[in-house]
Formats: structure tokens, sequence, C-alpha cells
């Protein structure tokens, strides 16, 4: 029996956060909000100089007409890890798309590791996340997606999930990707798809200077279920997850982050708390 969504309205809401490097230390300098989608009180698990902040929806998930902005600027010297409290939710709707939209725009280094995205059966949806980077800013971040309630036997056989990741640094584009998975279509089962796997993931990183030794010790990383793949473009680190586990997924992220945030940020890899709960 399908469950329908939550009988509510439909939310429209703003988050805008900035953060500054003032005094030898990474602070929320400017907040503001309007609608159903807040910042918590800012963390400091590793020291002054990183602040760690947790991005929350209190609805719990994202039903048909929703309508969700974050943006988010870093300043100069800034070093900054966002992350959420749980599974962002798509519910089914029988009307109106749901959406949200990240900006991110980094003048010092942004960590940017939200957990997993589920796509209800029957979700019209559509995600977008651009990122604009200084000169000399830093990038971490990912985006897991699962498509279909998995853990009781759910497919994603109806609805739509629309998704785009663009990444420019001064001005320049570095890398875009459009997807537009329609449920129950030939992308799901292709070879040259989906492959008949309900959760895929993109890890992407850009830093002024990227050493090719690290793509190599990533590349020694393999996920406990699914496929793992990682490449370098110019200007641009990826690495990717195909399989039937938003948990593999994430642990396979986790154990390429923690290669990747010593080598490129001298940062020990301290996990939010969040993510322990």
């Amino acid at each position: 029996m399908l469950l329908a969504e939550p009988m509510v309205s439909s939310w429209k809401a703003r988050l805008s956060l900035g953060f500054s490097y003032l005094e030898n230390r990474t602070v929320l300098s400017e907040r503001s909000h309007d609608g159903p989608l807040v910042v918590q009180k800012p963390l400091y698990p590793e020291g002054q100089g990183v602040c760690h902040a947790i991005v929350v929806h209190p609805p719990g998930g994202i039903a048909g007409g929703d309508e969700l902005e974050l943006n988010v600027r870093a300043g100069e010297g800034a070093s900054v890890l966002l992350t959420t409290p749980g599974a962002t939710k798509w519910y089914r709707t029988a009307g109106a798309c749901a959406k949200q939209s990240v900006a991110l725009d980094v003048r010092g280094r942004l960590e940017w590791l939200p957990q997993e995205t589920i796509v209800f059966d029957g979700a019209l949806a559509q995600a977008s996340c651009e990122v604009d980077l200084a000169a000399d800013a830093g990038l971490i971040g990912w985006d897991i997606v699962c498509l279909g309630r998995t853990g009781s036997g759910e497919r994603f056989r109806r609805g739509s999930y629309r998704s785009s990741i663009g990444i420019r640094r001064e001005g320049k584009l570095l890398w875009l990707e459009r997807a537009r998975i329609d449920g129950g279509g030939r992308l799901l089962e292709s070879p040259a798809g989906l492959a008949g796997s309900p959760v895929f993931g993109t890890l992407f990183v850009s830093f002024p200077l990227v050493e090719k030794a690290i793509l190599e010790d990533m590349r020694k990383q393999n996920p406990v279920e699914g496929k793992g793949a990682v490449t370098m473009l110019p200007g641009i680190l990826l690495a990717r997850y195909l399989g039937d586990s938003s948990e593999a997924a994430r642990r396979y992220f986790i154990a390429l982050w923690r290669i990747l945030r010593p080598r490129l940020t001298g940062l020990e890899a301290i996990e939010p708390r969040i993510w322990q709960t």
C-alpha cells in the first residue's frame, strides 16, 4: 500500500549564511532566514579556526510545491564544514514539483557534506548546487542519492528526479553535470545508466593544487558494497559510487575524505558529531 505525502501546505524557505575569519577564528558573521530552514549554533570540535554548522529543515522532508534555497558565503581565510542532521527526503506528490537550490560562494575553504537524499517513489524533485570559487579557495563536497525507500523494498517507478551541479573558479566553468531520472525509465536499468542500482553518489573536490599522488591513494580505497571510481579532470577531482547502500556510499566517501582533508587543508579528519547519532 502506497503512502501519500503528508497533507501540508507547501513551504517556501530561504537561509543565507556568511562566515568570516576574524581574530584567528572562523565565525558565523551573517545569518538570515525566511521559513523553515535554519542553522544550529556553530560548533568548534577542532579549535576556533574551523567552524562546523548544521543546516536543519524542521519539517523533515520536502513535499510537492516546496522550494528551499540555501546561500552560503565563506570569506577569505574562513574554514567551514557544513552538514545536515539526517537524510533529506523528497515525498511523493500528485501535483507540483519540489525544488531545492544550494549556492556556495567560497573565498576560503568550504566542506559541504550533507547526509544522503532519499527520493520517494512518485516524487517530483529538482535539486541544484552552484559553486563559485575564488582563485585560492578550496572545496570538498558530495552528493548521495537513493531512489526509493529501499529499506522497505520500494523502487522508483513513478515520478522524476532532476539534478544539476556546477562548479566555477574565478568565473570559469570547471565542471557541470545535469541529470534527469524518470521513475520506471530506461536509465534505471541500463548498463550505461544506473544498471539496476538505486544508490549513486558523487564526491567533488577543487583546490588550486591537487597532487596526483592523492589520486593514487584514493584509488586504493573500495566501498564495502557496490562500485567506486576516482578520476581527475582539469581543476577538479571526482569520485563516484554506484550500488545498493546509502551507508556504503557514505562510508566510502568518508574514507576518501579522510585522505583528502589532511593533504589539502593540513587538518585532521574530525567527523562532525551529528554523524555519530
